[in-house]
């Protein structure tokens, strides 16, 4: 189908009301954009309102937790330089400042794995609203110290014995490449990620003790964010090394039939992707050759169809044709 057709989908959709809020949408098939569409609607910096807003190719966006996915690109390029620690090591080791949370046995059994994995057995809860602070996420941006906050948790499980979506693992993830580099975490995105790319419009959304929200926090425009995806179907692009995108790609626990989890990325039968809250969306087929990145403004809501919408009844139905 050609890109006209495509589009002229995208339309049909969005006339019968079922692609609502969407912001952008950038979609590139054998190293070509097939689609490019940008929207308008009111918009946020995580829960700060941003008004009425006409998108264009350089409006930065919320890209929510498809933060998560790029601090796990960053980890392996900090591996790269000898910078972090192998996953399979201990991670209280990493953080001697809380000699008192390694006393139990099975915090102490915590490796960087866990945390790259969400496997880390510690009590956590986003099931509740980010603008409740019963959600564990902003709780952690509450605490004094967001990191005794998340390694003090009450352990529930063995770690690594079951999935459980947590900010605060992206949080030490990311932490221990600012301790390993000697940079913010942005800085070092900056140098190691974003540049090389050929991306120079960003933001990093810091909390209150100036840290950048590793969990959340990352502004991108649409075609940064496609150029994100590109680099995950490019295998690394020279960037991020191609076996530590090998290693972060595969499934390493099951959240449920047919979907996993690697080491900061969602992993499908016949994708991979990123995905953040109010239908943020990294999507990586590579059977396809193909890259979708999406950004809409359905936050905290419990349902957010419109990026699936857009995914399979415009771009994966389109194609297939």
């Amino acid at each position: 189908m050609s890109s006209s057709a495509l589009a002229d989908r995208l339309a049909r959709i969005m006339e019968q009301g079922r692609a609502p809020d969407l912001h952008a949408v950038v979609a590139a098939r054998h190293g070509r954009v097939i689609l490019e569409h940008y929207g308008e609607g009111e918009d946020f910096r995580l829960n700060e309102p941003l008004g009425h807003v006409r998108f264009t190719p350089d409006t930065l966006h919320d890209i929510r937790s498809v933060t998560k996915s790029v601090v796990g690109l960053l980890y392996g390029v900090a591996l790269a330089d000898g910078r972090v620690p192998e996953p399979h090591e201990p991670l209280l080791p990493r953080f001697p400042e809380y000699p008192d949370l390694g006393e139990d046995p099975r915090r102490a059994a915590l490796t960087v794995e866990h945390a790259l994995t969400m496997t880390l057995g510690l009590e956590w809860n986003e099931n509740v609203p980010y603008t409740s602070a019963a959600n564990s996420e902003i709780a952690m941006e509450f605490a004094p110290d967001r990191f005794r906050y998340i390694l003090g948790q009450p352990v529930v499980d063995e770690p690594g014995a079951r999935w459980s979506y947590c900010g605060g693992a992206s949080a030490l993830v990311a932490r221990l490449i600012e301790k390993g580099t000697g940079l913010a975490l942005e800085d070092y995105a900056r140098a190691r990620l974003f540049e090389p790319l050929g991306i120079t419009r960003f933001e990093w959304s810091t909390g209150a003790d100036g840290a950048a929200l590793a969990a959340s926090g990352l502004r991108l425009t649409p075609r940064g964010l496609l150029a994100i995806g590109r680099l995950v179907l490019d295998g690394g692009g020279g960037i991020v090394p191609a076996p530590w995108l090998a290693t972060a790609l595969r499934p390493h626990v099951r959240i449920d039939d047919g979907f996993c989890y690697g080491y900061q990325w969602y992993v499908g039968e016949t994708w991979v992707g990123g995905f953040g809250n109010g239908g943020q969306r990294i999507y990586v087929a590579p059977a396809l050759d193909l890259v979708v990145a999406i950004t809409a403004g359905q936050y905290n809501r419990p349902d957010q169809p419109t990026a699936s919408v857009v995914l399979d009844e415009v771009i994966l139905a389109g194609i297939e044709r």
